[in-house]
């Protein structure tokens, strides 16, 4: 047995060695690995750059990758507590997003201001315990290639949105979105596709419009 497994298997190891990444009742890590860790584990591309004022609550036990030329912008925050966060190349996450993993952003991804996407969610079956107290669930997000997602969006758990969409600003996006679509509204529905045989986009009737 490895040590990581050993770390896993012990539950007095591993609280004692989440306190040394991470201080009591918060989710960003200590200083020491922000600073001697991070950045000998996570993967951050040529010309990549995370802005001064993001707030990096990364840690070694999750990926965390930023591909080349990509832009993570000031007020955001990254957080890879339970999941991966993947962002490809030429990306740019912009003022004030929230990504929580496990999220994959694909290359030429855009998001404006106030997105959030997010793949954990907080079990509550058991009404006898406050709901923080009940553990975790996470599905991933996943971004195909030159999506747009508008301002003030919210992606939740489990969604894939497929390449080259658009999200509309303040959409709420509950289920998938199929490639080369244009997605409105909460919940979030599509509204026109691309006809790669007409060249053209085009409505999507209303009575194929999911929901």
């Amino acid at each position: 047995m490895g040590l990581k497994d050993k770390i896993k298997n012990n539950d007095a190891i591993k609280k004692f060695v989440h306190w040394l990444l991470v201080p009591k009742n918060q989710a960003r890590p200590r200083l020491w690995v922000k600073w001697f860790v991070n950045p000998f584990y996570h993967k951050k591309g040529k010309g990549a750059t995370i802005c001064r004022r993001t707030r990096m609550d990364v840690l070694p036990w999750n990926t965390f990758e930023l591909g080349d030329n990509s832009t993570i912008e000031d007020f955001s925050t990254v957080n890879n507590g339970v999941g991966a966060v993947k962002i490809g190349s030429r990306a740019r996450v912009g003022l004030g997003n929230t990504l929580i993993g496990p999220v994959t952003l694909k290359d030429d991804v855009r998001l404006a201001q106030n997105v959030v996407l997010s793949g954990l969610n907080h079990n509550y079956e058991d009404i006898s315990q406050p709901i923080h107290a009940q553990g975790v669930s996470t599905a991933e997000i996943v971004v195909k290639e030159e999506t747009w997602i508008g301002a003030n969006s919210t992606i939740l758990a489990g969604v894939t949105i497929g390449k080259h969409c658009i999200i509309a600003g303040g959409s709420v996006v509950t289920k998938d979105i199929p490639d080369y679509s244009v997605a409105v509204g909460n919940p979030a529905r599509v509204m026109k596709t691309f006809n790669h045989s007409t060249g053209e986009w085009e409505r999507v009737p209303k009575k194929m419009v999911a929901v």
